[in-house]
């Protein structure tokens, strides 16, 4: 029976406690106020980051992790007795993170199979995502059947989301075909989705409340669904969206998480979406 390691990097806004229950080994990227860096998951939880983004005037930054990051994390896995790593990694479109996985991945070949997937999305579909194929190593699969189940996922996982400002996406640089909304912040609720692995406009809504019903339709339109989250950056609002998705059939229970600093830094203060992993 083949023991295998996932792997996954820190955008995943996977719970701690679901992480460590199926032994997923989560890869931090870095962020920067201004000289100050820290490193996500160790040096800054997601309380811990809000607050500092209501404290500072500088919008953070993120930086992916090295390569050296994630060789340490398939040599972990090979010290722990693992036959290969399957590393599911934030899109390759939004971060450099995806390629940091694959040069380290190379660098191991020799001692360790890796298999290096981009999901095409991030936070919890991406945390779902590697929630999945974990529980599917349990059972002893072996790493092409762990690849391949990845890869099947990629197509079933989606997000949809809303942001009480696009300051943070702006100059993050990570508007992509959301960059029509530009200008007009001011008056709409914007809603983005991932396509492709690239953030594009869902639509956009004059009021919050509307937008927090417009993104649990667009998730209900994709029922039934194998699994469910919601995941939020300190919004006081998020039991209204909780009540909303509630009753969407999923195979799985619904998860409620934070959404920590990677996602955090782009989607700013109050960002509520949407993941799932359909059926």
């Amino acid at each position: 029976m083949a023991q295998i390691r996932v792997i996954t990097d820190s955008a995943c806004d996977l719970p701690r406690e679901i992480a460590e229950h199926l032994d997923i080994d989560i890869v931090s990227l870095t962020i920067r106020f201004g000289d100050e860096e820290f490193v996500d998951r160790v040096d800054l939880s997601p309380e811990q980051f809000w607050a500092m983004c209501k404290a500072n005037k500088v919008l953070p930054e993120t930086a992916a992790p090295s390569p050296g990051a994630f060789q340490e994390a398939y040599e972990r896995a090979r010290g722990a007795g693992c036959d290969g790593v399957l590393v599911v990694t934030i899109s390759a479109a939004l971060s450099a993170t995806h390629q940091s996985a694959t040069l380290a991945a190379e660098a191991v070949a020799d001692s360790i199979p890796v298999r290096v997937v981009d999901t095409k999305a991030v936070s919890m579909a991406q945390g779902m995502l590697a929630m999945d194929v974990a529980e599917l190593a349990k059972t002893g699969a072996g790493l092409d059947e762990l690849e391949r189940r990845a890869q099947q996922l990629v197509d079933r996982v989606g997000v949809c989301g809303t942001l009480d400002t696009l300051e943070h996406l702006v100059k993050g640089g990570r508007v992509g075909g959301a960059r029509a909304l530009i200008g007009q912040v001011l008056s709409i609720k914007p809603l983005l989705a991932l396509k492709d692995g690239v953030v594009t406009e869902a639509g956009r809504q004059r009021t919050r409340a509307k937008a927090l019903a417009a993104v649990a339709a667009v998730a209900r339109s994709h029922a039934p669904l194998a699994r469910i989250a919601i995941a939020h950056g300190d919004a006081s609002d998020v039991d209204t969206i909780v009540e909303m998705v509630r009753d969407i059939p999923s195979t799985e229970p619904l998860i409620v998480t934070d959404i920590g600093p990677v996602v955090g830094t782009h989607g700013g203060p109050r960002i509520v979406a949407v993941c799932w992993v359909g059926v």
